[in-house]
């Protein structure tokens, strides 16, 4: 695999200028050529205050995971934080929550479609903390893979570098730390959902300097019960279904029994028309 890119060419979506049918389209393209993008003006408010605040906390709490849906917030700490570290993160979760679902409706509508579409998916939350020493410069914090669910939004550290996604090319593009932005990057319900036609963008992090490096991830993972499926009309005799309709859970079983965690493990589930 091809090494170093540019993380210039990563599209940067801004979320205020949805209103133009121009940025769905946009939106479209980087779904299908990278699989990921950056999005600027979004609505979280105090985005990079709360992260902060995140932040400090982790430095002695080191790791917090929370799943939620809608109708539930559900918190577990590994650690006993206080009723203020609680609320904050409540607070980040369910903005990140409610930006995710209008992800969701304009990734749906780039395809022409009208939808809620993970309105009752479960999401979860999840605060990483890399500690790398000068021996493990140059070395890999996470290998290379693909995220199991739907969407990732991703708030990378704003000061340390590492995170690196594939092009089409099969090189890999650094992802420099840009203040106030979001990285999002589609997963391989995605692709199974979209019928093919998004990317489930590869990405790996790697140790650049020795040095303390936070990233908070927000993932939505897929229906509780409901069968992952391409709409009909994303099928057509131009377009076959490509995957047989399967669970989330049932998938994430396969991708852990066969260890197969950058995508492959999808093209067990294809038809026999795809």
């Amino acid at each position: 695999m091809a090494e170093g890119g540019d993380s210039n060419c990563i599209p940067v979506l801004d979320m205020q200028e949805f209103v133009d049918p121009e940025q769905c389209k946009k939106l479209r393209e980087a779904s299908e050529e990278w699989g990921c993008f950056r999005i600027i003006n979004h609505k979280i408010p105090g985005v990079a205050a709360m992260s902060d605040r995140a932040i400090s906390i982790l430095f002695t709490r080191l790791w917090a995971s929370m799943i939620w849906a809608p109708s539930r917030l559900c918190v577990t700490f590994v650690l006993s934080w206080s009723l203020h570290h609680r609320e904050t993160i409540e607070m980040y979760a369910q903005a990140i929550h409610e930006l995710a679902m209008e992800l969701g409706r304009m990734l749906a509508k780039s395809m022409g479609l009208v939808s809620n579409l993970f309105e009752e998916w479960p999401c979860q939350f999840r605060i990483n903390k890399y500690d790398f020493t000068p021996e493990a410069i140059g070395a890999s914090g996470v290998q290379i893979h693909t995220d199991s669910g739907f969407l990732t939004i991703l708030q990378d550290d704003e000061n340390v570098g590492g995170l690196e996604v594939m092009d089409k090319s099969g090189a890999f593009v650094s992802v420099q730390p840009w203040a106030g932005t979001l990285l999002v990057n589609l997963g391989d319900l995605a692709k199974a959902w979209s019928n093919g036609r998004f990317c489930n963008v590869k990405h790996r992090v790697q140790c650049k300097e020795a040095s303390i490096r936070v990233s908070i991830a927000s993932f939505v993972l897929g229906p509780k019960e409901a069968a992952v499926e391409a709409p009909p009309e994303l099928v057509d005799a131009e377009h076959p279904r490509l995957y047989v309709p399967f669970s989330y859970e049932d998938y994430r079983k396969i991708r852990l029994s066969t260890k197969l965690s950058a995508g492959e493990a999808l093209e067990l589930l294809r038809t026999h028309s795809g």
